[in-house]
């Protein structure tokens, strides 16, 4: 008994220095394996990039901290997850999660600010075993270092969808979203934008939305081409200063000098957003008069888009798939009484292509989108947005009137048309609009063919325009508040101007797919008890078994002994 007590104690010190000898080890070689399917916890090389560069702390306030339903928690261990590997990469790296309805101040002050910073909350059904709860959850997070800040939403708008559908699409977005914030407020800005002016493009407080959020990441500055007429040479040089141009919605024509310069800033390398009507036709103008004239317009732009490999025909699109309107039906007393109805000229796009712009982005509200040819010029084309199948062309000019409202269809009137093409990017080498022709004006080394380029065109102009409050305050880009809805158009526009800036491939992260496996809730609920007893009593089973059999063997060899 004696040798057998000091071999026992031997063996034991000899597992405490042995675990001791481990522990030391691994405080100077630290690895952790991914082992999941998909790599999800697996970092880009982008990603490396972003966060190996921290040089100050960077702190990331996540605000879900609390009793969540299933769907929320798996969001909430999902980023916890993430954030570990961005800290365990580089220390400079702090996250906390924080519950902003337990703080000092009172829940309605607390809603307040969170709300004026715009961190808007969702409100979550909590179904426990047939009893359903609200609860109220910001699906939020604040990237800071010092006195930057950037907030990152953790939970995507999908219309339509259901909460486990929207955290299955919002974890595979995760580690774009916080590589972009991380990258947003650690690095300079650096590139900058010219919001081209002076042709009848939208006014700022119509496009106000972008450029606060566009601002955050580059230098934007208004440009006109009003000088080009005095000294175009000059004109362009200042152009060229900038890495891409905007243009929204331009009513009026551009001059052959101005096209040239357009025309040489993308032989030069600049990139462009071009968001163009082709019809006249405003909802305004039919909302007060109650029918309009829809006609054709040109800005003088179409040969040189031509030439690119895009023609805009001046019909309109009328989708069977399409975004709901707000208007006056009659009154009841003294109040107005409103009725919702269907409007075919405001498409309702779903992108469904793999497509770092428009992977998994909330659905997109057209207004009087007019469908787009692309040609065979050796430039490759991706088409991001398209009508549904059950669409068709109106021609123009055309009188449009409410009473389209009462308008009935049949599959039988879209046989051979529908998809029509309504957003597309451009890539490869440009060949001038110019070329083999005579010069508006003499140009310093013209080019008629540039280097790799890109180029986004969509035939709405209306898509970056942003609807006014009561106060003519501008509201979030893609929300419309006659019928309370959060459209997609934001992401769209600002994933399409950081994929024709971004040179590093970092909106390349929005195509990692993550797999979700997710408890089947019905099932759960039907057969809880029976898989509370499994969970619960195979484990303590486990253990029994296990000591059983531990016993059977330890008596065993004392008998021998």
């Amino acid at each position: 008994m004696k040798k057998n007590h000091q071999q026992n104690i031997l063996a034991l010190v000899k597992l405490i220095i042995v675990l001791t000898a481990i522990n030391i080890v691994g405080n100077f070689f630290y690895k952790r394996f991914d082992l999941t399917q998909d790599r999800r916890y697996t970092l880009s090389a982008i990603t490396n990039e972003i966060v190996d560069r921290v040089k100050e702390p960077v702190i990331i306030d996540v605000f879900l901290e609390g009793k969540f339903p299933q769907e929320f928690r798996r969001l909430q261990n999902e980023t916890k997850q993430l954030l570990e590997e961005f800290e365990t990469q580089n220390s400079n790296i702090k996250f906390q999660f924080i519950n902003p309805l337990e703080e000092g101040a009172t829940q309605e002050e607390v809603m307040q600010e969170l709300f004026e910073y715009g961190l808007k909350p969702v409100t979550v059904t909590v179904n426990d075993k047939g009893t359903q709860t609200q609860q109220v959850v910001y699906p939020w997070a604040i990237v800071s270092q010092g006195e930057k800040a950037s907030k990152v939403q953790l939970l995507k708008n999908m219309i339509g969808a259901n909460t486990e559908e929207k955290v299955i699409t919002s974890v595979q977005h995760l580690e774009y979203a916080f590589a972009e914030a991380i990258d947003k407020i650690t690095t300079e800005k650096q590139k900058s934008i010219a919001i081209l002016k002076g042709n009848g493009q939208l006014d700022d407080s119509y496009i106000a939305d972008f450029l606060l959020t566009v601002r955050e990441n580059y230098h934007i500055a208004p440009f006109t081409l009003d000088s080009v007429a005095a000294n175009p040479q000059k004109t362009l040089e200042e152009l060229k200063n900038f890495d891409l141009i905007v243009v929204a919605k331009p009513n009026k024509e551009f001059s052959e000098k101005q096209i040239e310069v357009l025309d040489q800033f993308i032989m030069n390398g600049g990139k462009s957003l071009w968001l163009l009507d082709q019809v006249q036709a405003d909802f305004d103008s039919l909302r007060t008069n109650g029918s309009m004239l829809a006609y054709a317009k040109d800005q003088s732009l179409g040969e040189m888009l031509f030439k690119y490999g895009v023609r805009i025909n001046p019909v309109l699109v009328k989708d069977e798939i399409s975004t709901p309107i707000k208007i006056a039906i009659g009154k009841q007393g003294s109040e107005t009484q409103y009725g919702q109805f269907i409007w075919k000229f405001a498409p309702f796009v779903y992108p469904e292509i793999n497509h770092p712009i428009v992977k998994n982005i909330e659905g997109v509200k057209f207004d009087f989108a007019s469908p787009m040819d692309t040609l065979k010029n050796g430039i490759k084309k991706t088409v991001l947005l398209q009508s549904s199948k059950y669409s068709m062309l109106v021609g123009t000019p055309t009188e449009i009137d409410l009473n389209i409202l009462n308008e009935e269809s049949t599959p039988e009137m879209f046989e051979n048309k529908g998809s029509y093409i309504l957003g597309v990017l451009l890539e490869g080498q440009f060949k001038s609009v110019f070329q083999n022709r005579i010069l508006p004006f003499k140009v310093n080394k013209p080019l008629y063919e540039s280097e790799e380029n890109k180029m986004i065109i969509i035939s709405d102009g209306d898509i970056i325009k942003n609807q006014l409050d009561q106060n003519y305050e501008p509201l979030e880009l893609g929300y419309d508040k006659w019928i309370n809805k959060l459209y997609g158009n934001k992401e769209l526009i600002m994933n399409s101007v950081n994929y024709l800036m971004d040179d590093k491939g970092l909106i390349n992260l929005r195509t990692k797919e993550v797999k979700i496996p997710m408890l089947d809730k019905v099932k759960v609920y039907k057969d809880y008890n029976y898989i509370q007893m499994i969970a619960f009593g195979v484990p303590v089973l486990f253990i029994v078994v296990f000591g059983l059999i531990f016993t059977f063997f330890r008596r065993r060899s004392f008998v021998k002994k």
